[in-house]
């Protein structure tokens, strides 16, 4: 018998078997309660973000939230007509589309789109061959137009522009570019009015059309939003990165330039990635992330729970684990490209996270796939699974937070306020969005919670941005949305 089982053993394959789990447990509660999210907390932190942002309004170095004016005066309502175009570039990729709007009744009647990108020795090129490539581009969709797509008499193309790019805006239709990011690098863009580059670019190519709005992405989410819905009042983007800007009463904005008209309301910018409270629970992993980040110190609260990091967080924590409490079995057997930022990323994470399987066969997958680790122990694939969670409820409380920062400046200017949401993590993360709505049932109570109304505003910067033209058309504003 001694012989049959040595037998068995030597055919049955050889699984890993921890060392040290339970020091592996104990760091995993550490970074557990570092990383906790206690409703008091969140209540701090929320508090916070509105004084930052009152302390914005007031003049600009007031705070850490630059509270930028978009200079947009006029949200779409519904009532729009004519031939609109939208450009959306905030990468690689951008998207030109074109919409007919047909008014209240009858709203959009066609839309199209098109997706082209930028070759990347343009990215690195000159002001102008960027800029003409764009409009080139735009040129051939706008030669695509059917004959159901009418411009009305007497009527110009006009085209919104979503230009998500650091920008010092004057105006609604004119901003200077701070700096490139997403691997942009032409330094002599660096200053230059990116409206009226592309304007130029666009009459070099014997294209008749006038740029009406620029804005950033969040802002074109928030006014695709209000087209359909009269009671979103923020927009919000939970992707790659994240964003979010609010309707606010000029009343209400000290540092409003004095030469300018006063509309009632306008969109402000918040940037709120660069909030920051002493409240928010951080990590020496998220210390070490942001050290070795592009840009250190900056969009340190984005860097909490932003697509692009919430995957490099989990990565981390779980290499610190394999290091210092042999989760894997020791120190010689940790894969290498462990080491290598964003090699997990955050669609890796949601996978795990959601791994509602009797042996996390997900979570086995995806070690597997991604480092070339087999037959994982379940109790290590359950110490991993819980390094997703813990990384993602803390991050969806933070927007919570955040949300409800928001809300408490909007105050009781509507019965219902709705939030427009675009972006990846919040679509497609189901967990992390129901922790997100979890927190905000804590900070506000079940009744006033209710009464906030998350809204999925899919691709919507491309098509806000056509419906921004539209509301600012020197045609629409004779007939304005108060002929409801």
């Amino acid at each position: 018998m001694g012989s049959d089982r040595s037998k068995s053993s030597k055919n049955k394959p050889r699984k890993m078997i921890p060392k040290g789990l339970e020091a592996a447990h104990s760091m995993r509660d550490k970074f557990r309660n570092a990383c906790a999210t206690p409703v008091e907390t969140l209540r701090k932190i929320s508090q916070d973000m509105l004084s930052q942002m009152e302390a914005g309004l007031q003049s600009d170095g007031e705070s850490r939230l630059r509270m930028l004016l978009s200079f947009v005066e006029h949200l779409p309502c519904g009532n729009e007509t004519g031939l609109f175009y939208g450009l959306d570039l905030g990468g690689t990729n951008f998207r030109v589309l074109r919409v007919q709007l047909g008014g209240k009744e009858k709203r959009i009647l066609k839309q199209e789109s098109k997706v082209d990108s930028i070759p990347s020795e343009i990215m690195t090129s000159t002001n102008e061959e960027l800029f003409d490539y764009i409009a080139r581009v735009l040129a051939d969709f706008v030669a695509t137009e059917g004959v159901d797509c009418n411009l009305i008499l007497g009527q110009k193309r006009e085209l919104g522009f979503t230009f998500s790019f650091p920008v010092s805006q004057e105006s609604l239709n004119s901003g200077k570019l701070v700096k490139w990011t997403k691997g942009f690098a032409i330094a002599e863009t660096i200053g230059q009015d990116v409206v009226k580059e592309l304007q130029a670019a666009m009459e070099r190519c014997k294209l008749d059309m006038h740029v009406i709005a620029m804005v950033n992405d969040t802002t074109g989410t928030l006014a695709g939003g209000r087209y359909w819905n009269e009671d979103v009042m923020a927009g919000l983007i939970l992707g790659t990165g994240s964003n979010a800007c609010y309707v606010e009463q000029t009343s209400e904005i000290p540092k409003w330039p004095p030469s300018l008209p006063k509309p009632e309301e306008t969109v402000i910018n918040i940037e709120w990635g660069h909030f920051w409270s002493p409240h928010i629970p951080k990590t020496e992993i998220d210390d070490d992330l942001d050290a070795e980040s592009v840009h250190p110190g900056q969009q340190v609260f984005e860097k909490l729970f932003s697509g692009m990091y919430l995957g490099d967080i989990v990565r981390r924590m779980i290499l610190k684990l394999a290091e210092q409490a042999c989760l894997l079995g020791g120190v010689t057997e940790i894969p290498s490209n462990m080491a290598t930022p964003f090699v997990l990323r955050t669609r890796d994470v949601s996978i795990m996270h959601e791994d509602e399987s009797e042996n996390l066969e997900n979570v086995a997958r995806v070690m597997e796939t991604i480092f070339g680790l087999k037959e994982l122990p379940l109790e290590v694939r359950k110490v991993i699974k819980d390094v997703c969670e813990i990384t993602a409820a803390r991050g969806a409380r933070l927007v919570a937070a955040g949300i409800v920062g928001i809300v408490r400046k909007i105050g009781g200017r509507k019965k219902k306020i709705c939030i427009a949401i675009d972006g990846s993590l919040y679509e497609h993360y189901t967990k992390f969005r129901a922790k997100l709505h979890e927190a905000l049932v804590e900070l506000l109570g079940q009744e006033a919670a209710a009464k906030v109304v998350i809204e999925l505003s899919k691709d919507g910067s491309g098509l806000g941005a056509a419906l921004l033209a539209a509301s600012h058309s020197k045609k629409d504003l004779e007939d304005k949305c108060d002929k409801q």
